[in-house]
């Protein structure tokens, strides 16, 4: 749900410090208590984390449990990759929430209702929407030379300022991230993109910690960074430093 154990670990500390507070005999479905207490923590850290623009600081790769259980480890393995979660990220809280809920661990659609704050059918909605998201990152494309050509189609688009082919380029339900801000969907990016036009002359095609990316050069020396992430052959997500000294940590290779 977090893509972060040490997250992990404080949301299910703080199900147990509530569960202490209540009285578990008059609860008739223990279990049911639990998964709400639990998805609700999770649905409050990930909009937390939203706001905030905050990345977690774990790898992305899952971490097996303290008391190793091969049989949910592989079966978690398979649902969830590291390629996977890059692509949770890109989905808003409640997205999120009602797919790894319903598609991984059978929850009803009825319980993620009451979890999340919609109707049955709403719920059901959500995780249609991360679904479709998920399955076209099931085989994700690590073609650079594909992403490379989409990547220098939005820097393209963004030096002519050209609105539409930059939406051409983004994923419907895109999300820009920054220290800052968290934008999301293809008409907000495109719109932000546009108004830096005048950075676009800066710009060179780059990789950015490995991933196809964008810096923005000043004497030579980069000095903001955008990374895409990409499902098929779009743009489903950018995260943007803006912080020179963030940059500096980063490996910036020009390409």
């Amino acid at each position: 749900m977090l893509g972060s154990a040490a997250e992990a670990d404080d949301a299910v500390q703080e199900a147990w410090v509530r569960l202490s507070r209540a009285d578990a005999e008059k609860v008739e479905n223990l279990g049911g208590w639990l998964t709400t207490v639990v998805g609700r923590v999770c649905l409050d850290m990930l909009r937390s984390r939203k706001s905030r623009a905050e990345e977690p600081l774990d790898s992305g790769t899952p971490v097996p449990a303290t008391v190793p259980d091969p049989e949910q480890d592989a079966l978690l393995a398979d649902s969830v990759g590291a390629a996977l979660l890059v692509v949770l990220e890109t989905l808003t809280p409640a997205e999120r929430l009602a797919f790894v809920l319903h598609d991984l661990f059978a929850v009803p659609f009825e319980e993620i209702a009451s979890i999340v704050g919609r109707t049955p059918t709403a719920a059901r909605q959500l995780a249609s929407r991360a679904r479709r998201r998920m399955r076209g990152a099931s085989a994700p494309d690590g073609d650079p030379v594909r992403q490379r050509v989409v990547a220098d189609a939005f820097l393209a688009a963004v030096r002519e300022g050209d609105f539409d082919a930059l939406v051409k380029v983004l994923d419907p339900d895109v999300v820009a991230r920054s220290e800052d801000t968290v934008t999301a969907g293809a008409a907000a990016v495109a719109a932000g993109a546009t108004s830096f036009a005048h950075f676009a002359a800066l710009a060179r095609p780059a990789l950015v910690d490995g991933a196809t990316g964008i810096a923005l050069l000043v004497d030579g020396r980069p000095v903001r960074t955008l990374a895409f992430t990409f499902v098929g052959d779009r743009i489903a997500a950018i995260d943007i430093v803006l912080d020179p000294e963030r940059v500096a940590l980063l490996d910036v290779r020009l390409v």
